[in-house]
C-alpha cells in the first residue's frame, strides 16, 4: 500500500523542514522517499493549506498504574457520559480528570498525538502498569520505573556498594519492569514519610537510612548514563509544591554535577517566598538557570484553571496537601518497601492567589527558556490539569494577546507578582512541533518517530491552518498511525494498537543472587513473579515490544 499525501506545509524540526511544502510517502507503514515515477500510487491525500506535523508525543503523562484505578474509584462523579463513538472498533468510556484507558487513547488521538509515557512505573506494580497501559488504543506507549525511595536500593547506598553493583540493580530493574527509563520521585523522600519524617530536603540524612537525596540522584544519574539509556533520569525533585523551593531546585541543577538530568513538572518546584502571602515566582531564576546548563531539561506541569485530580507518588507531600482536597476526600497508601501513593482531588481556581500564580509561574518558564528542545509540553496529567486542555494550553504560548486576556482575569495580586505581561514572546509552529514531537522523542530515545523522512513510521497529523491555535490543535484533520488513518475530521474512524518501547541494558547476571534472597525474607512476591516477559505484551495478539539502542559511552 503506496500513500501520498501531496503538497501540505510541513513542519519537521527533526528533518529541518519548517514551514515548506512537500509531499510525503508512506509505505508499508513507514515514511519512504519519493518513489519511481512509475509506481502506482494507491491512496492520495491534497494537503494543499494544510499544516503537517509528526505524531505528537507526551513524554510525561500518568495513563497506567495502581493510582489511576485509585483515583477513578475515590471519584465516581468524575465518570461522566463521554460521547465515544460507538461502533464496533470502540467502546463506551468516561472520564474527565482521569479517563478510562479507550477514552484516554481516543482523546489523545483526535488531538493528534500518536505516542504517551508513563513517568512513574512502580517496579512491583509494572505488570499492572503495562497491562492497563494495553488496554489504551491508538497509542505507543512505555514507562519510566521508579526508583530512589526504594528499601533495596537504600540499603545498597547504606552499605556503601561500589557505582558497578547500582548499575547493575538499576539494568535489572529495566529489564524486569519493561521500562524506558528511570524515575526519582522526592528522592528518598517516600520512605523517610514511613519513618515520620515530613520533610526531606537535598542534603537532609534519611532517619533510617543516613542517605541524602543528592546521594541518590548522583548515584541514579550516574548509572543511567553509564548504562547507555538514551532518556536522562527523570527527576521530581524534593519540596514539591513548597514556598522557597526555587532554592532547593537550583541547588539540584547545580548538584548533579553536568550529569544529563531531566527535571520533571517544574512549576511545582519554582516558588519563591517574597510579597505579602510569602509565595513568589522563581521561573525567572530556573528559566536562568536551564539556559546556562545545557546537561538540564524540563518539562513544565502547568497547571490550567478547573476541577482535576492530584495523583502521585509522593505520598509525603500528598499528605501535606490533603487539607486542599477538593472534593473533601483522599488517599494516602504506603506500597511494600517500594514506595507510596497519594490520591487528592483539587480544583485550581484564577480568583486564589497561589493558583493563579502557579498558572504564570508556568507560562514564564515556557516563555524564558531559549531552547525548545529542552522543554516540554505537559500538565502532568492529570496533576495540573487533564491533557484533554493541551491545545489551550498550546494557544497561551502562541497568542500574546490571548493570554495578557486571560492574564487580566486571575487574581489581581496575583497579577502584579509576575512579570508575563511584559514577556513578549509567541511560540512558533516549528517551535511546538519540537517540544510536541522531535525534542520529545529525541529526548526519550526514539529512533524512528518524532520526524517526517524516510524511515519513520508513518504517525502523521494534519491541521488546518487556524489563527484561533485551539480550535486548531483540537481537532486535525487526518492522523495517521504506523500509516493507517486513524482520525478523520477529529472523529476516530479506525482503531489499531501501538507499540511499548523499552531499553534492555545488560547487567552482571549474579545480581539475581542477592535480589532472590531479598525478596524471599522481605516481599510478598517472588522474583520470578516481578519480572515481566516479552511474551506477555504480545499474548492477546494486539500489543508488541520495540527495544531502541543504548547509547554506550
Amino acid at each position: 500500500m503506496l500513500i501520498k499525501l501531496t503538497g501540505g506545509t510541513v513542519y519537521d524540526p527533526a528533518g529541518g523542514i519548517d514551514g515548506q511544502k512537500r509531499d510525503i510517502y508512506i509505505q508499508d507503514g513507514r515514511i519512504v522517499d519519493r518513489p519511481a515515477a512509475d509506481l502506482k500510487i494507491d491512496q492520495e491525500y491534497d494537503l494543499t493549506g494544510k499544516v503537517v506535523m509528526s505524531g505528537a508525543i507526551d513524554m510525561h503523562t500518568h495513563i497506567g498504574g495502581g493510582k489511576g484505578n485509585i483515583a477513578r474509584i475515590l471519584l465516581p462523579e468524575d465518570h461522566r457520559s463521554d460521547p465515544v463513538i460507538r461502533t464496533d472498533l470502540t467502546r463506551s468510556g468516561s472520564g474527565h480528570a482521569m479517563p478510562s484507558t479507550y477514552v484516554t487513547g481516543y482523546r489523545y488521538a483526535e488531538m493528534g498525538y500518536t505516542a504517551a509515557f508513563e513517568p512513574a512505573v512502580l517496579p512491583v506494580n509494572a505488570r499492572q502498569a503495562h497491562m492497563e497501559m494495553g488496554d489504551i488504543p491508538i497509542l505507543d506507549k512505555g514507562g519510566y520505573a521508579m526508583l530512589g525511595s526504594d528499601d533495596y536500593l537504600l540499603r545498597m547506598l547504606t552499605a556503601k556498594k561500589d557505582q558497578k553493583a547500582v548499575n547493575d540493580y538499576v539494568a535489572w530493574i529495566l529489564q524486569a519492569s519493561k521500562c524506558i527509563g528511570i524515575k526519582v520521585v522526592n528522592a528518598g523522600g517516600i520512605s523517610a514519610f514511613k519513618f515520620n519524617q515530613r520533610k526531606l530536603d537535598l542534603d537532609e540524612k534519611n532517619a533510617y537510612y543516613d542517605v541524602t537525596p543528592r546521594q541518590i540522584l548522583q548515584t541514579l544519574a550516574t548509572a543511567v548514563k553509564e548504562l547507555g539509556v538514551s532518556h536522562p533520569l527523570h527527576v521530581h525533585g524534593c519540596n514539591l509544591g513548597v514556598p522557597g523551593n526555587v532554592d532547593t531546585t537550583l541547588d539540584t541543577i547545580q548538584g548533579v554535577g553536568g550529569l544529563p538530568m531531566h527535571l520533571t513538572h517544574i512549576q511545582f518546584h519554582s516558588y519563591g517566598t517574597e510579597g505579602d502571602f510569602k509565595f513568589s515566582s522563581g521561573a525567572a531564576q530556573i528559566a536562568e538557570a536551564v539556559n546556562k546548563h545545557k546537561n538540564i531539561t524540563i518539562d513544565v506541569g502547568q497547571i490550567l484553571f478547573g476541577q482535576t485530580v492530584t495523583a502521585s507518588g509522593d505520598n509525603m507531600r500528598q499528605h501535606a496537601n490533603h487539607k486542599h482536597a477538593h472534593p473533601n476526600k483522599w488517599v494516602c497508601m504506603d506500597i511494600e518497601c517500594d514506595a507510596g501513593c497519594g490520591v487528592v482531588p483539587f480544583k485550581y481556581r484564577d480568583q486564589n492567589f497561589v493558583n493563579a500564580l502557579q498558572w504564570a509561574i508556568g507560562l514564564e518558564i515556557f516563555l524564558l527558556v531559549d531552547d525548545p528542545w529542552r522543554v516540554f509540553l505537559t500538565t502532568d496529567h492529570p496533576n495540573g490539569a487533564p491533557f484533554t486542555t493541551y491545545p489551550h494550553l498550546i494557544r497561551l504560548l502562541m497568542d500574546k494577546s490571548f493570554r495578557n486576556d486571560m492574564l487580566a482575569t486571575i487574581h489581581p495580586e496575583a497579577q502584579k507578582m509576575t512579570t508575563l505581561a511584559s514577556i513578549d514572546r509567541e511560540y512558533t509552529l516549528n517551535e511546538i512541533a519540537i517540544m510536541t514531537r522531535a525534542g520529545a522523542a529525541k529526548l526519550i530515545g526514539l529512533k524512528d518517530r518524532g520526524g517526517l523522512t524516510a524511515g519513520n513510521w508513518g504517525d502523521i497529523t494534519v491541521y488546518t491552518e487556524n489563527a484561533d491555535r485551539q480550535k486548531m490543535f483540537e481537532k486535525p484533520d487526518y492522523v495517521f498511525k504506523d500509516g493507517e488513518m486513524v482520525v478523520k475530521d477529529g472523529q476516530i474512524v479506525h482503531v489499531k494498537w501501538g507499540t511499548t518501547h523499552v531499553v534492555k541494558p545488560d547487567y552482571d547476571a549474579t545480581v539475581e543472587k542477592d535480589l532472590k534472597s531479598y525478596f524471599d525474607r522481605y516481599l510478598t512476591m517472588k522474583m520470578g513473579n516481578f519480572k515481566i516477559s516479552d511474551d506477555e505484551f504480545t499474548e492477546d495478539g494486539r500489543g508488541s515490544l520495540t527495544v531502541h539502542p543504548l547509547q554506550l559511552l
